[in-house]
C-alpha cells in the first residue's frame, strides 16, 4: 500500500500561515475546520484543543476572541498579562483560571461577570472586598461564602435576594437580625431556621408561608394556637406537629 501524500496548503486562510508547512501536514490543523486564523469560535477552538502549547502566542493577538480561546489554553502562570485586556470576555477567561492569590487585582473591573468569577474564586478572607459591590449578584455571590464572622454586616443590604442568602447561612441565634425584614421571603427563611423562642414569634407573622415555615421551628405548645389559623394549610402543619409529625 503506498504512503498517502502529505497534506498541501489550500489557497485562503493558510496561505502565509505559519502551520501551513507543519501542523498542516501532520493533520493537526485543517482548514474550515481546525484553525486559529478562522474567525470561527469554534474552528480555534478545535485548534487550541488539538495545539495547547501554541495558545501562548496568541495572547496578544489582535482579536479579542482568539485571546480569549488562547487563554483557556495557556499556562495559567502566563495571564496575568491578560489582568486588564480592553475586552471582557478575555478578562473572564483570566477570572476563572488565575490562581486565587491574584485576583484581588480584578475586584474593581467594570464587567460584572468578571467580578462575580472573581467572588466565586477569591480566598474567602479576602471577599469583605467586594460586600458593598454595585452588583446584588455578585453580592449574592459574596453572602453565600463569606465568613459566617463576618456576615451580619450583609443582613441590611438593600437587596432582598441577598438577604435571603444571608438568612440561609447566619447562625440561628443571629437570626433575630432578618426577623422583622420587610420581605416574607426573608422571613420564611428565618421562621425555618429559628431557634424555639423566635419562631414562637413569627408564628403571628402577617403572611401566612412565614407562619408555616415557623410551624416545624417552634415548641409545639406555641403551635396550637395555629389550630384555628386562617389559612388551610397552617392548620394542617400545626394538628401534624401536635401529633408528632404524623
Amino acid at each position: 500500500m503506498k504512503n498517502e501524500p502529505p497534506h498541501t496548503a489550500p489557497q485562503g486562510l493558510c496561505v502565509g500561515c505559519d502551520y501551513a508547512g507543519s501542523l498542516l501536514n501532520i493533520g493537526r490543523c485543517r482548514p474550515g475546520d481546525t484553525c486559529v486564523r478562522a474567525h470561527s469560535g469554534r474552528q480555534m477552538g478545535r485548534f487550541f484543543r488539538a495545539n495547547a502549547a501554541e495558545a501562548i502566542l496568541f495572547l496578544d493577538d489582535l482579536f479579542w476572541e482568539r485571546r480569549a480561546i488562547a487563554a483557556r489554553y495557556a499556562p495559567v502562570d502566563a495571564l496575568d498579562r491578560l489582568i486588564n485586556d480592553p475586552d471582557e470576555a478575555v478578562r473572564r477567561v483570566v477570572a476563572q483560571r488565575l490562581p486565587p492569590a491574584l485576583l484581588a487585582q480584578l475586584v474593581d473591573d467594570p464587567d460584572r461577570e468578571v467580578r462575580m468569577f472573581v467572588a466565586e474564586r477569591l480566598p474567602a478572607e479576602h471577599l469583605d472586598a467586594l460586600m458593598d459591590d454595585a452588583d446584588y449578584l455578585v453580592r449574592v455571590t459574596v453572602a453565600r461564602r463569606l465568613p459566617h464572622g463576618q456576615l451580619t454586616r450583609m443582613a441590611a443590604d438593600t437587596e432582598r435576594e441577598v438577604r435571603k442568602a444571608v438568612a440561609e447561612r447566619l447562625p440561628p441565634f443571629a437570626l433575630t437580625l432578618l426577623a422583622e425584614d420587610a420581605e416574607p421571603e426573608v422571613r420564611a427563611i428565618v421562621a425555618r431556621r429559628a431557634l424555639p423562642a423566635l419562631a414562637a414569634r413569627l408564628l403571628a407573622d402577617s403572611e401566612w408561608w412565614v407562619r408555616l415555615a415557623a410551624v416545624n421551628a417552634a415548641d409545639p405548645v406555641a403551635v396550637r394556637p395555629l389550630l384555628d389559623d386562617d389559612e388551610p394549610e397552617v392548620r394542617v402543619a400545626a394538628a401534624r406537629r401536635l401529633n408528632g409529625g404524623q
